[in-house]
């Protein structure tokens, strides 16, 4: 069967599509129902069904693969690496699964992880979900604050951390952030289980701290049996950004997330079983879940889990690791390549690449230069693919396990994948866009395939409003992108219809940033807007206006206030969230009701029209922003 074929089997005849993809893993109890839509917008996938995530990702091949490798960790910054079998990691898992029960996990109890790239990151991941309970990710470089709030929101029974981390050979101490959260927290910790790599001083509270490698020596021999869910059970939520300063805590279920996973590595990226996967991101992105982490081990394929740069100690050290390791699929992001790109160019023909099939690129939007550069350079098809962190995987991209041939075309992510009913809506009317090159809101029909988040965790009203209201009487999820489907079906995302900013592959609320900037007691007013930047795709720019105007009277007094600032957003929300610029201005722009022009604001830092401006109440903000852009400039 061609794509375009299977694709509309999989939106016509949508329960017989999956049933057939369900058949990909284990279960222990078979489904009753396929998709249950009795609730929209909610739904529920392979009712009746019992499942176990780890069991999919572990035991299964540990049981008929024990000695092939499933976990290959690198880190340049230790100079470890390590390989683990599935044989070896059924076994670190039931450990890491036995500790946890003797600290009080047990089945829907949620465990929140601060972790870097080590193996243990992705050992507590598995035996959380083991035990049927909940994890919760939280990126490391994320500060006190926004941890103190995902730890308020998830009620973690424990917190699983290291005592540090390491990115370009400077040490980031992780428990002192970890404590300061906790202080700030209203939710009590049980306790924490820290991970002592070595390389920081780690005060130890007890009884609440446990060490554990201490905790482990216990356990040597334990066997713990997977606990079998419901499909529908939760098995983890990861928190992303949204309009509102508060994260949403995406809510991801079990048996869908299991099956579409095990579709994508077999339709999408063309994995098998017995070969290495490289995914450069990081566990606490939903890239990371979904393809270090599970995609490929339910697979039955190895992963790198790699720790570092891509330029240390070289810009030759992925490609090094795709020859040691024979590595068929990679994945990355578009901002790492635009790093290589301002490397030695021999660096990319050092190694023997002959391994690796394809180049997946994600995270932000793939620019057609980027992606004819890479190509180019390492001879091999480079493939976008669109989708987010509520969707788990692509949205878009090229099937090439279906279509091998299946053509690339720059600037475009491809094509819907199985079981999304992608729509182009009019922004105004809500009416479809059927004809090419016409700009559109960018939505999914109900329900949501297999794998895409149920809710957000604990606010289902949260999960209506934000993703099912924008079209009243129209039951569509909206993606809040832009995006235009030309002649031949490819897809082109034109950017953010809401104040969500991609700053290299990471995702960030402006409001987020925002509220951090007014927390420092010289800040009167703030807009943060995401600008257009050739490296990392966009960076964050903030416009404040001054409580006290004096503080800004001459260079100096407002490099001085900008330096604050910057230093209030890395405590509050870590320096992945800093500004590249805080602009001082008399007044923001904004219209006669009071909305900020934020598109305006936009407009005037990438040097582009601003559009009708007839609704603004005062045209001197405009000009003295303009002037502030222009200044920078010069």
């Amino acid at each position: 069967m061609d794509y375009a074929a299977l694709y509309r089997r999989s939106v016509d005849d949508r329960d017989a599509f999956w049933r057939e993809q369900a058949a990909r893993i284990d279960w222990h109890t078979p489904f009753d129902l396929v998709c249950d839509t009795a609730n929209p917008p909610f739904a529920q996938w392979f009712v009746g069904g019992e499942t176990n995530l780890c069991h999919n990702a572990v035991d299964r091949h540990a049981a008929t693969r024990p000695d092939q490798p499933a976990l290959i960790h690198v880190s340049t910054e230790t100079g470890r690496e390590e390989t683990l079998t599935f044989g070896q990691l059924h076994t670190e898992v039931q450990r890491m699964a036995a500790v946890l029960q003797r600290l009080g996990v047990k089945k829907g109890d949620r465990v929140l992880l601060y972790m870097p790239m080590i193996p243990e990151a992705v050992i507590a991941m598995l035996a959380t979900v083991r035990l049927g309970a909940i994890h919760s990710v939280v990126f490391g470089g994320f500060a006190s604050h926004a941890l103190a709030s995902r730890i308020d929101d998830a009620r973690p029974t424990v917190v699983v951390t290291a005592d540090a981390g390491s990115r370009g050979g400077k040490v980031i101490p992780y428990k002192p952030l970890l404590d300061e959260a906790l202080a700030q927290c209203s939710h009590s910790v049980p306790h924490v289980l820290l991970v002592n790599r070595g390389l920081a001083d780690a005060s130890m509270t007890a009884p609440r701290d446990v060490d554990f490698a201490q905790a482990r020596e216990a356990v040597l021999d334990a066997q713990v049996p997977c606990t079998w869910v419901p499909s529908e059970h939760p098995s983890y939520t990861l928190y992303t950004s949204g309009t509102t300063g508060k994260p949403k805590g995406v809510q991801r279920d079990t048996g869908g997330y299991t099956v579409a996973l095990a579709t994508s590595m077999e339709q999408i990226y063309c994995g098998k079983p017995g070969e290495v996967f490289f995914c450069t991101s990081d566990i606490g992105w939903v890239v990371g879940h979904s393809y270090i982490v599970y995609g490929p081990l339910i697979a039955g394929m190895a992963t790198i889990v790699y720790e570092g740069l891509p330029i240390r100690p070289d810009a030759a050290i992925w490609w090094s690791l795709v020859e040691k390791y024979k590595v068929s699929v990679m994945f990355s992001a578009p901002t790492a390549v635009r790093v290589l790109k301002k490397q030695d160019p021999e660096c990319l023909r050092r190694h023997d690449l002959s391994s690796l099939r394809h180049l997946f690129l994600a995270g932000e939007p793939l620019d057609e230069p980027t992606a004819a550069w890479i190509g180019e350079a390492i001879g091999k098809p480079i493939v976008d693919n669109y989708w987010q962190t509520e969707t788990g995987w692509p949205i878009l991209s090229l099937a090439r396990g279906i279509d091998p041939d299946a053509k690339t075309r720059l600037g475009s992510p491809g094509v819907p994948m199985p079981g999304y009913d992608v729509k182009l809506l009019d922004d105004q009317t809500g009416a479809e866009l059927t004809e090419p090159n016409r700009k559109g809101v960018l939505t999914i029909g109900y329900p949501l395939p297999p794998g895409c988040l149920q809710t957000v965790w604990g606010d289902d009203d949260r999960y209506v409003k934000t993703y099912w209201s924008t079209f009243p009487h129209k039951p569509v999820y909206n993606t809040f992108d832009w995006g235009l489907r030309d002649a031949d079906g490819y897809y082109f995302i034109l950017g953010r219809t809401d104040d969500v900013i991609n700053v290299a592959g990471h995702r960030l609320g402006t409001r987020e940033i925002e509220e951090a900037v007014s927390s420092h007691a010289g800040v009167a007013e703030v807009a943060v807007v995401g600008v257009a930047d050739q490296l990392k795709g966009q960076v964050a720019r903030a416009f404040v206006v001054a409580r006290d105007p004096s503080r800004t009277a001459t260079p100096e007094l407002r490099q001085a206030l900008e330096t604050e600032i910057m230093q209030t957003v890395d405590r509050q929300l870590g320096a992945v969230a800093r500004p590249a610029r805080v602009d001082f201005v008399n007044v923001l722009p904004k219209t006669r009701s009071g909305k900020l022009l934020r598109r305006a604001i936009q407009a005037v830092c990438e040097g582009r029209a601003t559009g009708d401006l007839t609704t603004i109440e005062d045209p001197t903000a405009l000009q003295q922003l303009q002037d502030a852009v222009s200044e920078v400039r010069g």
